[in-house]
């Protein structure tokens, strides 16, 4: 596919694999006068040293049999363009950069669980994955002898995906290094999962920073168990219109998207849309079945109590500017103080509570203590609010107060424009996104604002009401006089606001 449209390919094969396959893809691309193998042959593990020397072998056979040669992008076989050649060489060329993520070892969160100091200070000779016992006890011994060693210390490590594309030059640049510099192939030599940190440390000390795009052109994503995102042949739209140039990992029984993907990289004439929703929409698809993802109450809010007395009204509503609308109408009708969406919104406008009232984070972890606070700083028993339906955790938690809660869900429409726009405001699509792809995404996100309205009735809160767009105007007054404790009069005239569920 790559080499049918000019570009040219330099393959390291694993020596750990049959000899019979080797054989096998040496025999049928032995008449591609743009493919090469590196010199010699590596048996890989994960984790270990061998992945760099791979893709050094790999890189140097590249240099020498291809002078041609511009940019360098390491894949793995799993790996497929998602772009057409001619978009893949206008991109490259439109910037004369390298693309390498290269964060830095120590100030970066990039190593989330696990070794962090340790993958560098100690020696690691032995596999953790088919040498544990080995692995962990020559690393403990160390440790316990504190045999440590230094950093070259004219190299600052970075760290980042594996996945880079670098040009001629820098290429050239790392193999010299590699040939003049023994004591930091040494070092790296030993390290733990050093394909993570070789390249993008050598890139980071050789190229000036404007030179460098700190990315990869290669799309990935991880699952929350950390194992890699396989694509199958439902997903070349979505595929497509993600800002990468190739991604991983394509599935070997997916054939169909192989098919196409091929035929896509020989089309000079396509053209792509990028919306880049990937990573949203699969964390949105995705987490539909997480439910229940509360911590333990704070001593303080379960210790305190608004007050008995005290009424406290929440107006539940997805569509905020509806739930808005009718705050601001019920304020000037009964001059109970309302409050828009206190604990979804940071601008919510909110008098000065001595700070507590400064972030989301800080209303919703003192969310007793701040509903108090605003009880006092209005001198009123009798309080308005709007929280989003999928603030469970909050309706439960004001619910269980001995205070009286009483809840009125709006229930809205919501017609397919109203979800799209929904979407794309909160990154699940995109102005470019494919109507294939939100023609599908739509049934989901419609589903889980169901889902969110059905899990507040299952709760079966006291005091719970429904005002549904679609009922009548005699049935929505009297919903808002028994909520509002007011009469139907002074109801209807909330009800009658002019475009009060318009979008």
């Amino acid at each position: 596919m790559l080499t049918a449209a000019g570009d040219y390919m330099a393959i390291h094969f694993d020596a750990s694999a049959k000899p019979s396959h080797f054989a096998q893809i040496k025999s049928a691309l032995a008449d591609n006068p743009n493919v090469t193998f590196a010199n010699k042959r590596i048996k890989c593990g994960w984790g270990e040293w061998s992945l760099v020397q791979a893709s050094l072998n790999a890189v140097e056979a590249a240099v020498d049999q291809f002078p041609r040669a511009t940019h360098f992008y390491m894949l793995s076989g799993d790996c497929m363009a998602v772009k057409s050649a001619k978009y893949a060489h206008e991109f490259l060329d439109s910037a004369d950069v390298d693309y390498i993520e290269s964060f830095d070892y120590f100030e970066s969160d990039w190593i989330k669980t696990g070794m962090k100091e340790e993958r560098l200070i100690y020696r690691h000779w032995f596999n953790e994955r088919t040498q544990p016992k080995r692995f962990y006890a020559a690393f403990n011994l160390q440790r316990k002898l504190g045999l440590t060693r230094e950093i070259p210390s004219d190299i600052q490590v970075q760290i980042g995906s594996q996945w880079w594309c670098l040009r001629r030059r820098t290429i050239e640049w790392i193999i010299d290094f590699t040939r003049q510099r023994k004591d930091v192939m040494r070092f790296f030599r030993t390290t733990w999962i050093p394909d993570e940190t070789f390249f993008q440390t050598l890139v980071r000390h050789l190229v000036p920073d404007d030179e460098i795009k700190t990315r990869t052109l290669t799309f990935l994503m991880f699952t929350d168990y950390g194992m890699p995102v396989t694509f199958y042949n439902d997903h070349y739209d979505l595929l497509l219109s993600q800002d990468y140039l190739f991604a991983r990992k394509i599935s070997a029984e997916a054939l169909e998207l192989k098919k196409r993907l091929g035929a896509l990289y020989a089309d000079d004439a396509a053209q792509f849309q990028i919306s880049n929703e990937g990573r949203n929409l699969f964390k949105f698809l995705t987490g539909r079945g997480r439910i229940g993802r509360r911590f333990a109450s704070r001593f303080w809010e379960t210790e305190s109590t608004l007050g008995r007395e005290r009424e406290l009204m929440i107006v539940i509503c997805k569509k905020w500017h509806v739930a808005k609308r009718l705050l601001e109408r019920i304020r000037q009708v009964t001059n109970v103080p309302t409050m828009e969406y206190v604990f979804n919104e940071e601008s919510t406008a909110l008098p000065d509570l001595g700070g507590i009232q400064a972030s989301l984070g800080k209303r919703t972890r003192h969310r007793r203590a701040l509903m108090r606070m605003l009880f006092d700083y209005y001198e009123t028993d009798r309080l308005i609010v709007c929280i989003d339906p999928d603030s469970l955790d909050l309706l439960r938690d004001f619910c269980g107060d001995r205070s009286v809660a009483k809840l009125l869900e709006v229930q809205c429409d919501f017609t397919d424009e109203y979800l799209i726009g929904h979407a794309m405001r909160v990154g699940l699509a995109g102005e470019q996104t494919p109507p294939d792809t939100l023609e599908r995404l739509l049934p989901t996100i419609r589903g889980d604002m169901n889902f969110e309205s059905d899990q507040i009735r299952d709760e079966e809160f006291e005091n719970h009401m429904i005002l549904r767009e679609s009922d009548n105007r005699e049935r929505q007054s009297n919903l808002l006089a028994q909520f509002l404790d007011i009469s139907p009069d002074k109801a209807h005239e909330i009800t009658e606001t002019e475009h009060l569920f318009a979008d």
